[in-house]
């Protein structure tokens, strides 16, 4: 496992904040051009060529035989269902609200990381996720108001649960293949996928490709989903699965204030003050004693 410095680590946290934050009203932008299913197959599958690319000179660390079923069931978790039900569910819901209810993901990775991973619980840590489950309830209470969508909150819970699951298994996984090719094929079987279905359920003459939607497709391509996902995996392999995933609860508020620069989507109160619940609980999960023994360790 390879270990890098706090600076590095401080520049991909920055970078996977700013870039996964701003993906939110952007895909909400496409989807006026595009149906959903197909348009998260096509730029899963544009990023996942990329990362091909970096991938082949390392051929020789696939090892495909013996560690495909590794592939398929992260993409399952992480790709599939993770992007299938958020790009439905942005068209039920705002698109910082909906970011929101997903960013749950820290929370359930705090318990999934313990109970799977054996990393152990501490008070602060307890103390932080805590807060962060308070902060997005306070930010989902706010967003009930005047557009309530049962469909869009469960779609969204549903993909934090299966982004929950899918970081579980890569960082479980993370020592028996390589990480460039679980990146990229995860993400190409996951697109290839998306597209299948969207060609079986939705119509290719719905897209409007004009010069707009292109250019907000091959961004987040490459910068959104093979620059981002092969950040993650970066920092998910090299960390606490649980804390580096606490420190995603920022991307509602890059997704949110971007949302209402772009998108004239409203800041609530709810929202500050289930943001301001968010900060704290990062800063309380980073707080590691050096001394006392943990609260809670998994057996």
């Amino acid at each position: 496992m390879k270990q890098y410095s706090k600076t590095r680590i401080g520049f991909f946290l920055a970078f996977l904040v700013f870039m996964w934050g701003i993906n939110w009203p952007l895909t909400k932008f496409a989807l006026h051009y595009s149906p959903p299913l197909l348009f998260a197959g096509i730029r899963l599958f544009i990023g996942g060529i990329i990362l091909l690319i970096i991938a082949v000179p390392r051929y020789k660390m696939l090892r495909f035989k013996e560690t495909w079923p590794i592939y398929f069931i992260s993409a399952l978790f992480n790709i599939i269902l993770f992007y299938g039900l958020q790009t439905i569910g942005l068209n039920y819901l705002p698109a910082g609200l909906f970011t929101a209810i997903v960013f749950f993901q820290p929370i359930l990775m705090g318990l999934f990381s313990w109970i799977w991973l054996g990393e152990s619980m501490y008070p602060f840590k307890i103390l932080g996720l805590i807060l962060g489950f308070a902060g997005v309830l306070v930010i989902c209470l706010g967003g009930l108001k005047g557009h309530i969508s049962i469909t869009g909150i469960c779609l969204a819970l549903g993909s934090a649960l299966s982004w929950a699951f899918g970081t579980v298994f890569m960082k479980k996984t993370s020592n028996k293949v390589d990480g460039i090719w679980l990146t990229t094929l995860h993400i190409i079987i996951g697109g290839l996928f998306l597209m299948a279905s969207g060609t079986l359920t939705e119509s290719w003459s719905s897209i409007s490709w004009n010069p707009a939607f292109i250019a907000v497709l091959l961004f987040i391509s490459v910068f959104v989903i093979a620059l981002g996902w092969l950040d993650f995996f970066t920092l998910v392999s090299s960390g606490e699965a649980s804390k580096v995933s606490t420190y995603t609860f920022l991307i509602p508020i890059i997704s949110i204030t971007a949302s209402s620069l772009f998108l004239k989507e409203p800041i609530t109160m709810n929202l500050l003050v289930g943001l301001l619940l968010v900060i704290f609980s990062i800063i309380l999960v980073s707080i590691k004693p050096k001394t006392s023994k943990p609260l809670l360790v998994s057996k």
